[in-house]
């Protein structure tokens, strides 16, 4: 018994130096260049490193040089067998306003080792509140549209069922 407990002890600390010393902005960093690949870039105001997640505050979106959004921050926050990246108002640029929503106001998107091929998303905006996910291993997201408003725009990329409003795709 006393093996086990030492055991346990031993993998305990060893999970918590590994979540507290873990190079969270590298590995921001490195994302970004992934990114970059994809003419994608992120400009954000300060980068913030907590002991069990990373925020970024003040962030433009730009692709292909063009600004897309700002977002006000964006927190990462990890336990490695549960992760959660949240996503604080989303303001879309105004000439794109006419061809998505205009704000997110909240968006939440979850990963468990319980189900470690899917993602879990939540959100609330100008368009409404959606719930969805997205499954890693067959490369599909559904989206569903629980409170829906002003989403005119969207429906074309929409589908309706006896629940309401969806969204399913591939990538």
């Amino acid at each position: 018994m006393q093996m086990v407990k030492k055991g346990f002890i031993v993998f305990a600390l060893v999970w918590m130096a590994l979540l507290v010393f873990m190079p969270k902005a590298e590995f921001y960093y490195a994302l970004e260049s992934k990114l970059a690949a994809q003419d994608i870039r992120l400009n954000e105001g300060s980068i913030e490193e907590g002991l069990f997640s990373l925020t970024l505050h003040d962030v433009t979106v730009y692709v292909k040089g063009i600004a897309l959004a700002n977002i006000k921050e964006v927190q990462f926050f990890t336990l490695l067998f549960y992760s959660s990246l949240t996503v604080d108002t989303l303001d879309v640029d105004e000439s794109f306003q006419s061809k998505v929503p205009a704000q997110i106001k909240e968006t939440s998107i979850t990963h468990t080792l319980f189900m470690p091929t899917r993602l879990m998303m939540d959100a609330n905006g100008s368009f409404g509140v959606v719930e969805g996910n997205v499954n890693m291993l067959k490369k599909t997201i559904h989206i569903n549209f629980i409170q829906t408003q002003e989403m005119d725009m969207l429906k074309t990329f929409l589908k309706k069922d006896e629940k309401g409003w969806y969204y399913e795709g591939s990538f």
